[in-house]
């Protein structure tokens, strides 16, 4: 019991034996609740409030075992980075063999009902049996993207608004730097050069400026959260729908974007990727965004031209960039982008925390139970739709 929740059932117990002469009754209530509390549900019932109450991580609206092919897993398929959690896994599916890849043999992939963290076209090929795939990051693109699976039509879960807050604060943070010229100062600093404050560069205040987020899902909202609570004002797009949350102005649709992007300071990227979204950040986009205005991407690379947007730089049609993802990944060394004083690039890092670790691994461990029992999935994706 945490201390939190001994107090206040102490509390509690006070406030029931009032009248009682005797101390022995308040104990005596007080270690009943104790003991109530020990039959209360496992610790992973704690993780599913918060990663569904707290981080809004969607329910299925049918339970699992309505589907058919469900059953019990017999064999799990699993990627090798999640050797450390075997254990614990094995625990929640004690009937189930767990086979790592990608040392599994034929028969093994052939008999697979579910893989955790394996979602690859060599592995559908022979895996024909599988019925659940949990990816380990919220983008499925290279998942979705293959045919195989729009054909096989399994059950595919992610890792949606896992990362968001830790990716929320990796936005702000670079909105901040480049707001602040941090890159030009730390420039300065590798030099030992102290700049006159008469001969620095003019600093700027996020408080009053206006921030569009496109793609407001469950990066986007914790952005907006952020980003609100530092004084700005939120716009931002959405595909499914005008809906947010009161601290954001104004929700418009995809088809809005370029209207919203003429009146922001900062554009940021959460949007998934899919056919829809692939290069939406070209010509056109950067054309309407300000002079003085900046481009922070931690959707998908793809969704930016990345030709388009380094003309953007050059030319001085936009203030500068903050990126996590680009387009291609990894970044050629050669590559303009990493040259430019006002572009800021850190290399697909942001979501790497232990908080998103530490949630993550809870929602592979709360769908795991809830397969196995049949209950109702978290965070199930549209394949048609890609997200």
């Amino acid at each position: 019991m945490t201390g939190s929740a001994f107090t206040a059932r102490l509390v509690l117990a006070r406030r029931l034996v009032t009248g009682v002469p005797t101390v022995l009754g308040a104990y005596a209530l007080l270690f009943s609740t104790v003991s109530l509390q020990a039959a209360e549900p496992p610790a992973e019932s704690a993780a599913a409030t918060y990663l569904i109450d707290t981080l809004g991580v969607p329910v299925a609206p049918v339970a699992v075992r309505e589907r058919t092919g469900w059953h019990e897993p017999r064999i799990i398929l699993t990627d090798a980075k999640l050797s450390a959690l075997l254990p614990q896994l094995r625990g929640i599916a004690p009937k189930a063999r767990f086979v790592e890849m990608p040392e599994a043999n034929a028969r093994d992939i052939a008999d697979a009902d579910v893989a955790l963290g394996v979602c690859t076209q060599e592995m559908l090929e022979q895996a024909k049996r599988i019925q659940w795939i949990q990816t380990l990051g919220a983008g499925v693109d290279r998942c979705v993207e293959l045919p195989i699976l729009h054909k096989r039509q399994p059950l595919v879960t992610n890792m949606q608004r896992v990362a968001a807050p830790s990716m929320a604060e990796h936005v702000i943070a670079l909105m901040l730097a480049l707001s602040r010229r941090l890159p030009y100062f730390m420039k300065e600093q590798e030099q030992g050069r102290w700049i006159a404050y008469k001969d620095a560069p003019l600093l700027a205040d996020l408080d009053g400026k206006t921030v569009l987020i496109a793609g407001l899902g469950g990066i986007g909202t914790e952005v907006a959260k952020r980003a609100h609570a530092l004084g700005m004002r939120v716009t931002a797009t959405r595909a499914r729908g005008r809906s947010g949350p009161e601290y954001v102005y104004y929700v418009g649709l995809p088809d809005e974007l370029l209207k919203l992007t003429k009146d922001a300071d900062f554009v940021v990227n959460c949007t998934p990727l899919t056919p829809k979204t692939k290069g939406i950040f070209n010509q056109e986009f950067f054309a309407a965004m300000k002079p003085t205005a900046y481009f922070i991407s931690v959707g998908r690379g793809p969704s930016t031209v990345t030709a388009d947007l380094i003309t953007a730089l050059q030319s001085g049609r936009i203030a500068g960039a903050g990126l996590d993802v680009v387009d291609p990944e990894p970044l050629p060394a050669d590559d303009a982008l990493w040259r430019m004083p006002n572009v800021i690039i850190t290399p697909h890092v942001s979501s790497n925390t232990p908080l998103s670790t530490e949630v993550r691994d809870d929602l592979l461990r709360e769908n795991l139970r809830r397969y196995v029992a049949g209950e109702p999935m978290l965070a199930v994706v549209d394949i048609e739709r890609g997200y």
